[in-house]
């Protein structure tokens, strides 16, 4: 009896498990996930200390490496599981986060109308300021219930690679400034009464009193489509690597895809964000017209505009083998590249940005001859010691032909390196 009153009240434990992804359990995918992350970390550092071999693989090293890569890429394989799972779960609740963050503004747009009324009193002015940010408001929810499964009102600024997209957030957040500068000026002109006071709002509108903020528009918009098609074209042509993220986070914002801060990332957020924020006061102390962002304000727009796309431009670069060695331990003789032996393949790229996690290394694979060699993970405390960006090292199959074969890198990303000659004795 008990057990039923408790499954009824929810409170079983045995009920949910660490995939559960209700959001009133403390069992949901984020505990899930997070536990995972734990148990795997644990696993790597036992590994690590050469602790939870088997008897049959000890006496072995390439046998006790080969077995541990294969353990902890199973391991990585269920964390990354259980981060897509999490991910899902996370999108699915964005959008009653963002509606709450929407709403919020309303109010608080209520409350500063509310306070700075004190004196001066109310006016159409503020009435139509307040109704503009209703319907933005309604709009928005609106759009986040019919995306609720991508985000919500955060869909149309989350890219290919599940991260938010600096160029598109930016020019949203334009696009949004301006339509509700529109709507504030609409209805200002339907509570104008008389003939004088509905010309004057109409001038409002003329190209020559907001040629600064629409260009700024223009350009924001069209950065966002164009760093969309840059970097199409750069990972088709192998040229930048993209692993794709298993949510989107804030900080995408400013940083890169591994997490590090991006200048160009960072420059065009503060730069546009103090230009609305310059615009915004504009419109507040003239709800007549459109904001009139000064041409000095909009330059500086433009340059820091043309700075990100620069920087869109020179990101990444296809990885590279620049020479291949024999792996020699310390004490043993220098002798030619013989099957069996470990190579080192040194070169820069091999680990795209934001494929550090254990799956992704997992992935790597370096064609020696005709013949697929999976990158063995060798674990350290606090990481990997193999793969990395610059060095990898991979045993050479009996499989392989004595004579003279290619070495190739295919990296988590799928693009392929440059080919290299080895030869290879018996």
């Amino acid at each position: 009896m008990a057990v039923q009153e408790a499954r009824q009240g929810g409170a079983d434990p045995a009920a949910h498990g660490g995939g559960c992804t209700c959001g009133d359990c403390p069992h949901g995918a984020r505990e899930g996930h997070r536990r995972a992350v734990a148990a795997f970390l644990v696993k790597r550092d036992e590994y690590a200390a050469g602790q939870g071999l088997p008897a049959a693989v000890a006496h072995s090293a390439s046998a006790s490496r080969q077995w541990v890569s294969e353990e902890l890429a199973q391991a990585a394989e269920a964390v990354a599981e259980r981060g897509r799972a999490e991910g899902a779960a996370w999108l699915a609740r964005l959008w009653q986060r963002t509606a709450a963050v929407v709403w919020a503004g309303v109010v608080a747009l209520l409350l500063v109308q509310a306070l700075t009324a004190i004196g001066a009193g109310w006016t159409s002015a503020r009435t139509a300021g307040l109704l503009s940010a209703v319907l933005v408001a309604g709009a928005l929810t609106a759009a986040s219930w019919f995306h609720r499964a991508r985000g919500g009102a955060l869909a149309p600024v989350i890219g290919e690679d599940n991260r938010l997209s600096t160029s598109r957030a930016v020019a949203g957040a334009w696009v949004l400034f301006l339509a509700f500068a529109v709507l504030v000026l609409v209805g200002r002109l339907a509570a104008a009464s008389g003939s004088r006071e509905r010309d004057a709002l109409i001038d409002g509108l003329e190209l020559a009193r907001g040629a600064g903020v629409v260009t700024v528009l223009a350009v924001v918009c069209g950065i966002a489509v164009l760093v969309r098609r840059v970097v199409g074209l750069r990972v088709q042509g192998q040229r930048l690597q993209k692993v794709r993220a298993h949510r989107p986070r804030a900080a995408d914002l400013l940083t890169d895809d591994s997490g590090r801060g991006s200048f160009a990332d960072i420059q065009y957020v503060v730069i546009n964000g103090v230009a609305l924020a310059f615009a915004a006061v504009r419109l507040a102390r003239r709800p007549d017209q459109l904001p009139d962002l000064p041409w000095g304000l909009a330059v500086v727009v433009l340059v820091s505009a043309g700075t990100y796309l620069a920087g869109k431009y020179a990101e990444g670069g296809r990885p590279v083998i620049l020479s291949v060695v024999r792996a020699r331990e310390a004490g043993a003789l220098d002798a030619p590249i013989r099957t069996g032996d470990d190579i080192e393949i040194r070169g820069t790229g091999f680990v795209p940005s934001g494929a550090q996690g254990a799956d992704r290394l997992a992935r790597m694979v370096v064609r020696v001859g005709a013949v697929n060699v999976h990158v063995p993970l060798v674990p350290v405390v606090g990481g990997f010691d193999n793969p990395a960006d610059d060095l990898l090292t991979v045993p050479v199959p009996a499989e392989v032909e004595p004579g003279r074969v290619d070495v190739q890198v295919v990296t988590a990303a799928g693009v392929e390196t440059n080919r290299y000659t080895i030869d290879v004795t018996e």
